[in-house]
């Protein structure tokens, strides 16, 4: 289960454009008591194929470290963690087989 990832990491540059875009979104995945079950897991990679840029909260009754947990997520969902803002978490992922102009264009790495 620990696959090497394969995708370059974004650029500094590319996590300010997803952090503006994602600035307005309300989160899609709430973490509560079953913290990271498979099936939070498995919620969180169908929301990241629908939107390809998520937030995602970890609830108050959830003792889980933020810290941690982001990475994780981020790791099982093969997705980039933009950002984590309190308990809110920023993920990022490409979907290919999206619509061309629903797509996110990110910005070209220098």
């Amino acid at each position: 289960m620990s696959e090497k990832k394969t995708k370059p990491m974004l650029t500094t540059r590319q996590k300010q454009f997803l952090k503006g875009l994602a600035h307005p979104l309300n989160p899609l995945v709430q973490i509560g008591k079953e913290e990271l079950s498979p099936g939070v897991i498995d919620c969180i990679k169908t929301e990241l194929l629908n939107h390809e840029l998520i937030k995602v909260k970890i609830g108050s009754n959830c003792g889980l470290d933020k810290h941690k947990s982001s990475q994780r997520i981020a790791e099982e969902t093969n997705s980039e963690l933009v950002q984590l803002i309190g308990k809110t978490i920023i993920l990022y992922k490409s979907n290919p087989k999206r619509a061309k102009e629903k797509r996110i264009h990110l910005p070209k790495a220098k």
